[in-house]
């Protein structure tokens, strides 16, 4: 099918056919890289961590909090769970922006996901804290929990000794077992000259924005983009 109906100019129908060739490519390559993430053998057991949680509804008050494990994180056996590391807590006074841009995705995406996987938010910060920045943003459909208490953060990369926190996702499954098994983990920072991009395939944002002449340039998220 055409890309569009419109009158192009020979310069521009060739530039665009050069591009749709190279969109082309870069498609089975990130199916050939998705292939290789799907086909990664399973990692350690890990530690059965502990987490925070207040109640689910955010119009109800911030006690009482409960604790749950990392293995009651899973609706069912046989179901992959998705865990993103919000930088918020600890050395991280503030909520992150971008963090935050992700996760307003995320409540979004929620019961589209829940079809297939689970997915929780980790944050250092207490429950408290956590519950008024969800309740903020209008984060309705998340399972947020908090795990400052744990080294869950620190073991996984998101976290170093001195409390400054990383932006990271992280899958788990369960063994035959019933134990929790890491399967994956992925940073912003993938090599020293690639500092911020290395989860950029979840966020819609930056996608959006590379489609555009101007591309994503030096914009960064903000809490608040005024009136």
């Amino acid at each position: 099918m055409d890309q569009t109906r419109l009158e192009e100019s020979a310069e521009y129908a060739q530039r665009r056919e050069e591009l749709r060739r190279a969109e082309i490519d870069l498609m089975r390559r990130r199916e050939r890289v998705a292939a290789l993430r799907r086909a990664l053998p399973a990692g350690p057991v890990v530690d059965d961590y502990r987490f925070e949680e207040g109640p689910r509804d955010l119009a109800a008050g911030d006690t009482p909090v409960t604790t749950v494990r990392l293995r009651e994180l899973f609706s069912a056996p046989e179901r992959p769970l998705v865990i993103y590391h919000f930088m918020y807590g600890k050395a991280q006074a503030e909520a992150c922006p971008m963090c935050t841009m992700w996760i307003d995705g995320f409540n979004t995406a929620a019961a589209h996901l829940a079809q297939n996987a689970d997915l929780a938010i980790a944050a250092a910060a207490d429950p408290p804290t956590l519950r008024a920045h969800a309740r903020q943003r209008g984060w309705d459909r998340l399972r947020l929990l908090s795990c400052g208490d744990s080294t869950f953060k620190y073991d996984l990369g998101s976290e170093d000794a001195a409390g400054h926190q990383e932006s990271t996702v992280s899958v788990f499954t369960l063994d035959a077992a019933g134990r929790p098994q890491h399967r994956y983990t992925a940073h912003p920072t993938m090599a020293p000259d690639i500092n911020e991009r290395g989860i950029d395939l979840l966020n819609p944002v930056w996608h959006l924005l590379d489609l555009t002449p101007q591309g994503r340039g030096d914009w960064y998220a903000s809490l608040d983009y005024g009136p």
